[in-house]
């Protein structure tokens, strides 16, 4: 009955879910346990069935309560885009190709699908380390909100995150595994994750009909980071196959009428890596590089063939041949030189999740 109700630790403050009829929940980032004196006495929330809600109202407050007034909406068809990249510099989790990642999509929006400057907010270690545009939680939460504020029909909106991902044990039920994926902000270590439900009722929920959102998120465990109900993937002989991910207890994942695509690293249980071994020149993520070399190479038709041609750069990693390095990404690279040592091994599939199964291999892409 109270299956969508949120409340804060009690000692970390991070918003948790509260499971039916519970009295207490521990959290999972700091292990506190946070009791609830009467679950009765909270505010009703209606049960969520298997079917899209009836759409919220424009000005829905955020269920965290930190969500910025913003201005008023402009014209329909906007174009917004939230991009992170975040290398964890001097830290024992340091990678090499997030900010190159982060960079090299806010050329191809800007260039290839016409998302104006102004309509693109940066996250990476470069930016001012005392301004909201710092790679921080409060400052990826504010963004993420910032993106879904105000949206309309006929909005394009993209979320791309580079950077480190993991997983935390699900105590609400809503997760096959039993763990919720996650995003690490660059301060995660002292302010904890951003949890896959979170990323779920901000960007996604909020939609309504007419709005498209595009999520890709290259980072370790990210194959449902968005919580979305469906995933496609490939099966041995080559097809690909929609799997149904809503949650056992009915709660309903998805927008509220809008198109939410979401392109992953890799599956939940795998690893994504950076590497030298795609641009031949620096280090990126994998999965931002193919995706990027797929729309420049004209693999942009629809999902299936971008699907396709991701998959192909990754499995001839190390081949000789024309499917890695070179092209508009590479010479793109070249003007963006970091240096960077890269790893191989690159073991990880991309995937897709939506809110609405669809033919992947006939529904156009566009942004």
């Amino acid at each position: 009955m109270y299956s969508n109700m949120l409340v804060n630790c009690s000692g970390c403050h991070t918003p948790l879910q509260l499971p039916p009829g519970a009295t207490s929940i521990r959290c999972a980032l700091c292990h506190a346990v946070t009791h609830i004196a009467d679950p009765r006495a909270l505010p009703h929330q209606p049960h969520s069935s298997t079917h899209a809600p009836p759409p919220p109202p424009h000005t829905a407050p955020s269920p965290y309560n930190h969500a910025p007034p913003g201005p008023p909406p402009n014209a329909h068809g906007r174009k917004k885009a939230v991009v992170v990249g975040i290398s964890y510099k001097y830290s024992r989790h340091e990678l090499k190709g997030c900010i190159n990642d982060a960079k090299c999509m806010k050329y191809l929006l800007m260039n290839k699908f016409n998302f104006p400057e102004s309509c693109i907010i940066m996250l990476t270690e470069e930016e001012d380390p005392y301004g909201p545009k710092f790679p921080n939680k409060h400052n990826m939460r504010m963004a993420m909100f910032w993106l879904v504020q105000g949206c309309q029909p006929g909005d394009s909106l993209v979320f791309h995150y580079s950077g480190h991902g993991s997983q935390q044990r699900n105590y609400s039920g809503d997760e096959a595994d039993g763990y919720d994926e996650t995003l690490c902000p660059l301060d995660f270590e002292t302010q904890g994750m951003i949890v896959d439900d979170e990323i779920n009722a901000t960007i996604v929920r909020p939609l309504l009909p007419g709005v498209r959102l595009h999520a890709l998120i290259d980072a370790c465990h990210s194959g449902t980071v968005l919580d979305l109900p469906f995933l496609c993937r490939m099966d041995r002989s080559g097809r690909y196959v929609w799997e149904d991910h809503r949650p056992r207890s009915g709660t309903w994942k998805g927008s509220a009428g809008g198109e939410v695509i979401s392109f992953s690293g890799c599956d939940d249980h795998q690893t994504s890596a950076d590497t030298s071994a795609l641009s031949k020149i620096t280090s990126t993520g994998a999965m931002t590089f193919c995706f990027i070399q797929a729309i420049e190479r004209g693999h942009g038709t629809t999902y299936g063939s971008i699907l396709n041609a991701m998959r192909t750069a990754i499995r001839n990693v190390g081949n000789d041949g024309d499917v890695i390095g070179g092209g508009v990404v590479t010479s793109l690279l070249s003007m963006l030189l970091t240096g960077g040592s890269g790893i191989g091994g690159l073991r990880q599939e991309p995937q897709l999740t939506a809110c609405e199964a669809f033919d992947v291999y006939t529904k156009p892409f566009h942004l």
